[in-house]
């Protein structure tokens, strides 16, 4: 019997679903194409019209059926996700092992490396104040940041990225859904950023507002 042969027509869409449900990683649409024409052995991809086509058709039968599993694009590809309404549940339920795993030195490692990024160990031992090699070695370990190549100065010293795993792991599209630098420091709650955070603002030609603790004071004095 040919392997490619079933009792029952496997569509798209459900190739589709058993590679987001059953892979870690986000799955590209053209590797769904060729993973589905190779099996059933049709003599030519399907489209990417056909796959984003199959993707609306699996999340309207989700939702009508009132699942919470939806397949969305994360990380350049498709993955299972969940909805909203269920995120308290899942957030308390993982609390725990990512705090176990995060502890704030990795915390402050990673926020700096995703701001500066690439970035080398020295510019983020300054930031520190202390030695990162721990942090990132960690990190490195997690997947959540990858040697991006090296800097174009004396020594040759190695650069530092976040990585597709970190954009998973919280909840990104993309980089540019990072919270701004105001938002950054209130997450991290460290006073030792505010000289950091301080340049930053001004490398990005941001301008702190009113009550900034590291801004100089908004009054003046009156002369006459």
């Amino acid at each position: 019997m040919n392997r490619n042969t079933f009792d029952s027509p496997v569509t798209l869409q459900m190739v589709l679903e058993a590679l987001a449900f059953a892979t870690d990683a986000p799955v590209s649409v053209k590797e769904v194409c060729r993973v589905y024409a190779e099996v059933v052995g049709e003599t030519s991809l399907p489209s990417e019209a056909a796959v984003e086509e199959a993707l609306e058709e699996l999340n309207d039968s989700y939702e009508i059926g009132g699942h919470t599993m939806r397949i969305q694009y994360w990380a350049g590809g498709l993955r299972m996700t969940t909805t909203e309404s269920v995120a308290p549940f899942l957030e308390a339920f993982f609390r725990r092992e990512r705090r176990r795993h995060l502890t704030k030195p990795l915390m402050e490692t990673l926020a700096i490396v995703a701001y500066k990024q690439p970035a080398t160990k020295a510019e983020i031992d300054a930031v520190r104040g202390v030695d990162s090699g721990y942090a990132l070695r960690k990190l490195l370990e997690l997947n959540l940041l990858a040697i991006f190549g090296r800097a174009e100065i004396i020594g040759r010293p190695m650069l530092y990225a976040t990585t597709d795993r970190f954009l998973e792991e919280f909840g990104l599209k993309n980089l540019d859904e990072l919270p701004n630098l105001r938002q950054a420091e209130e997450l991290l709650g460290d006073a030792a950023f505010n000289e950091e955070r301080t340049r930053l603002f001004m490398a990005k030609g941001l301008e702190m507002g009113d009550g900034d603790p590291s801004s100089p004071s908004s009054e003046s004095t009156s002369t006459t």
